[in-house]
């Protein structure tokens, strides 16, 4: 089975939250790789400068759809849109997704629980059921979900709890995706991030909390780098796939005693 990797120009990509961000990033390198590719988000205006600008960097085509994760009309709307134009998609990375700053958890309130699984959780599991029922009915079938993790799907940070738990459910959801897809050929993995430079982890260098009680600063990462890992994962033939990668800059605190 060779898969996409071969032919990468007829593959269609779907990048959830691909207006900012990592999501951007990643929908660069994808269309660099020579993908036509599908971003989404909640804000349209976002979505559209991005694909134009996007566009005129890579040469690639990029497509702007607004839909929010969470809802599911919204969510199919987006993938019936994606199969009025391109009859297909191949490939869907789940990275839409949403943070808190550092709350107790007696502090948390059931409107913040509820945004953070929204986001993170249910929204990535509206598009992968969508993916599903695409990638099995389309000639031929299969395709590649990959999955933002994150390295709080291992690993928490103190005051974490919506964002850790949405995360480990994410390492479920990966793992239940790649046990369902393989009679269909559609494999899935998921990528670890680690302190990617982004406007949400712009605070990274003025301190965060560390599980000793202190306040640190940490080392970030480009988002490219990211991007290339995604780039990787996506191209295997779909007999091969990555069901888990870390991303992280070198000297962030998370392995040893941090």
């Amino acid at each position: 089975m060779t898969g996409i990797a071969s032919n990468t120009k007829n593959a269609i990509a779907l990048v959830t939250g691909g207006g900012t961000g990592i999501g951007r990033a990643i929908a660069k390198a994808l269309g660099s790789a020579g993908f036509k590719v599908v971003i989404s988000g909640r804000r349209f205006d976002v979505l559209e400068n991005a694909a134009r600008e996007l566009s005129e960097e890579t040469g690639a085509e990029f497509l702007a759809v607004a839909a929010d994760v969470c809802d599911p009309t919204a969510v199919r709307s987006l993938f019936d849109a994606i199969a009025s134009r391109y009859g297909r998609l191949d490939l869907l990375v789940n990275n839409a997704g949403m943070g808190l700053p550092a709350v107790p958890m007696e502090e948390l309130s059931f409107e913040q629980w509820n945004a953070i699984v929204g986001a993170n959780l249910t929204g990535a599991f509206l598009c992968t059921q969508q993916a599903f029922r695409l990638m099995k009915a389309q000639v031929p079938h299969g395709g590649r979900i990959i999955n933002n993790g994150s390295i709080s799907a291992t690993t928490p940070r103190p005051h974490s709890a919506p964002y850790t738990a949405t995360k480990h459910a994410i390492t479920g959801l990966t793992k239940s995706t790649a046990l369902d897809g393989r009679p269909f050929d559609i494999a899935c993995g998921q990528i670890d991030i680690g302190n990617a430079a982004t406007d949400m982890t712009a605070r990274m260098s003025a301190g965060v909390l560390q599980a000793n009680g202190e306040t640190a600063a940490e080392p970030t990462i480009s988002a490219d780098h990211v991007a290339r890992a995604v780039v990787y994962m996506a191209t295997l033939p779909l007999d091969a796939n990555v069901l888990s990668m870390t991303v992280m800059a070198t000297k962030m605190p998370l392995v040893g005693r941090g």
